[in-house]
């Protein structure tokens, strides 16, 4: 080739600003307990059927998203249940 082509990155103060973010301690310790939290999320997802609304209207979106996590909820509260004897 005779010529040579060069790409520069141009970042928006939005994205500096969150590289800088994702730089501290704060964001070091948060990200630690992520795991957590996506860990309920799969669960409610994966096997409560979180994924899909089973009705269209949004009232029965409501009402699958209230049983859902009421459920999440009470499975959670039965293992502490059953640990605690």
């Amino acid at each position: 080739m005779k010529t040579k082509s060069y790409s520069v990155t141009i970042k928006l103060t939005e994205h500096v600003e969150q590289e800088m973010f994702q730089e501290t301690d704060l964001f070091k310790s948060l990200a630690k307990d992520r795991y957590i939290v996506e860990a309920k999320n799969s669960e409610l997802k994966n096997r409560h059927g979180y994924d899909q609304a089973s009705n269209s209207s949004l009232f029965g979106m409501e009402l699958q998203s209230a049983t859902t996590i009421f459920v999440g909820n009470l499975k959670r509260i039965m293992k502490l249940i059953n640990e605690k004897t």
